[in-house]
C-alpha cells in the first residue's frame, strides 16, 4: 500500500512521494551492477591498450637493436692520407778508420846509432822536420877532410893560373915558347878540375850526412814511433815512423755489391765511431773498382777531417746519402704481403676496402717508401689491414698528423 502527501505553502509547493514495498532496493541493485560493468570495461580497455603499446615498443626496440648489432659488426680502422715527401737514399756500412795518405818513414842513408828521437805519436810536424838523428861523428870528420882537400885544390888551381898568366907576358920577349904556354894551360885546367872533384866529394859527403837525419817527407801527424835512442838502424830496419799526410783520416767502409753500385764519388756521409755518440761528416772520395770475390763486397773510402776521436785502426759505422726523391711513406703496419706480393688496403667512396698492389723502396726511420702503386692522395688503412677482405665495409678513423 502506498500513499502520496501533498504539501503546499505560501511561498512554494513541495511534493512528497513515498514508495512502499520492494521498488527502492531493486533500483539500487541495478545501479551497482551498472557501475561494476563500467569498471570492468574500463579495466579491459586499459589492458588492451597497454598490450598494444608494449608490442609497438618491442617492435621499435627490436629494430633499433638490429641496427646497433649490424653497426657493431663493422670494424673500425685507422687511416691516413700520406701525401708525398722527400726521401733520402741512405746506404749503411761499417769499416775501419785509417789515415787517408799514410806515409811510412824509415832510414834513407847508411844509418847508424840513433842519438835522439824528437817527436812522439800525435805530434804535428812540418815538411822536412827532423824526427830523429843518427850519430855522425865519423862522417863529420870525413866531411872536414874533404873540405880541406877542396881548399888545397883551390890553392893549386890559383897557382896554376898565376903561372900561366906570367908565361903569357914573357911570350912576346921570346923567353917562353908556345909549348910552355900549352903546358901551363893544361896544368891550370887540371888544377881547376881537381877543385871541382874535391867540391863534389865534399857535397856528396855532406848529403850523406844530411840523410842521417830521419825527416818528415810531408807535413802531417805522427801516428806511430818504432825507434828509440841507442838503437842501431839501417836501410833494412823497416818503418820507424808512420805519418798521416795533412792529418787527414778516412773510413774504409765495406759495402755490398749492390750498394757499391749506388755509391758515387762526392756523396756525403755521416760517420760514428764505435763506442761514441759523436757524428762526423765526410765525403766519399773513392769507390773501389773491384769486388772481393769471396765476400762480394767493395770498399768506399770516406774522407774525414782530423779529430782526436778518429783513431786509425778503430771501427766505425756510416750512413752514405746517395740522393733524394719524392715518395709516399707508410708505416710497416700498413703493408701486407702474400703470394702475389706486397699490397695495402685503400678505401673507396663507400668506405669499402680495396686491395692495392705496391712496390716498396727504401726503409728509413720514418717508414717504408712506396716506389709504385700509390699517388699519395688515397685513404690508406694503417692498422687492421691483415683482418680485412676486399670489398669489406669499414668505419674509417683518420689519423691526425702530429
Amino acid at each position: 500500500m502506498s500513499h502520496i502527501n501533498y504539501e503546499a505553502g505560501m511561498f512554494g509547493r513541495r511534493e512528497r512521494l513515498e514508495y512502499s514495498g520492494e521498488e527502492a532496493p531493486k533500483s539500487r541493485r541495478w545501479l551497482w551492477i551498472t557501475l561494476a560493468l563500467v569498471v570492468v570495461i574500463g579495466i579491459a580497455a586499459y589492458f588492451m591498450m597497454g598490450k598494444q603499446d608494449g608490442a609497438a615498443t618491442k617492435a621499435a626496440a627490436g629494430k633499433g637493436g638490429a641496427q646497433q648489432a649490424n653497426q657493431s659488426q663493422i670494424p673500425t680502422v685507422t687511416i691516413a692520407i700520406p701525401g708525398r715527401q722527400s726521401v733520402q737514399t741512405v746506404i749503411s756500412g761499417t769499416g775501419s778508420l785509417a789515415a787517408k795518405r799514410e806515409m811510412p818513414v824509415g832510414v834513407v842513408g847508411e844509418g847508424g846509432l840513433v842519438t835522439r828521437v824528437l817527436v812522439e805519436p800525435g805530434t804535428w810536424v812540418a815538411k822536412g822536420q827532423v824526427l830523429a838523428t843518427v850519430d855522425r861523428s865519423v862522417q863529420v870528420q870525413t866531411a872536414d877532410s874533404l873540405a880541406a882537400s877542396v881548399r888545397v885544390s883551390e890553392a893549386d888551381a890559383k897557382l896554376a893560373q898565376a903561372n900561366l898568366d906570367r908565361a903569357k907576358g914573357l911570350v912576346s920577349n921570346g923567353f917562353v915558347s908556345k909549348a910552355d904556354i900549352d903546358r901551363l894551360t893544361a896544368a891550370r885546367d887540371q888544377a881547376s878540375a881537381r877543385v871541382r872533384v874535391s867540391r863534389a866529394q865534399l857535397a856528396e859527403t855532406q848529403a850523406r850526412n844530411h840523410r842521417l837525419d830521419i825527416r818528415a817527407p810531408e807535413a802531417g801527424l805522427v801516428l806511430t814511433r818504432q825507434v828509440e835512442p841507442g838503437q842501431i838502424v839501417s836501410g833494412g830496419s823497416g818503418v820507424l815512423f808512420r805519418m798521416a799526410m795533412g792529418g787527414q783520416m778516412e773510413l774504409r767502409a765495406q759495402l755490398a755489391e749492390a750498394d757499391l753500385l749506388r755509391t758515387h764519388v762526392g756523396s756525403t756521409a755521416q760517420v760514428t765511431p764505435t763506442g761514441s755518440t759523436q757524428v762526423f761528416s765526410g765525403t766519399v772520395w773513392q769507390v773501389s773498382p773491384v769486388i772481393d770475390p769471396s765476400t762480394r763486397q767493395g770498399i768506399a773510402r770516406i774522407q774525414l777531417s782530423y779529430d782526436p776521436a778518429l783513431r786509425p785502426g778503430g771501427f766505425a759505422s756510416t750512413q752514405i746519402i746517395t740522393g733524394a726523391k719524392d715518395a709516399v711513406i707508410l708505416p710497416q703496419s700498413a703493408i701486407q704481403t702474400d703470394a702475389q706480393g706486397n699490397y695495402v688496403y685503400t678505401l673507396d667512396a663507400k668506405d669499402q676496402a680495396v686491395r692495392t698492389p705496391v712496390v716498396t723502396g727504401e726503409v728509413t726511420d720514418a717508414g717504408v717508401s712506396i716506389a709504385q702503386g700509390l699517388a699519395g692522395s688515397e685513404r690508406v688503412v694503417l692498422t687492421a689491414g691483415a683482418f680485412l677482405n676486399p670489398g669489406q665495409k669499414v668505419i674509417p678513423q683518420l689519423l691526425k698528423k702530429q
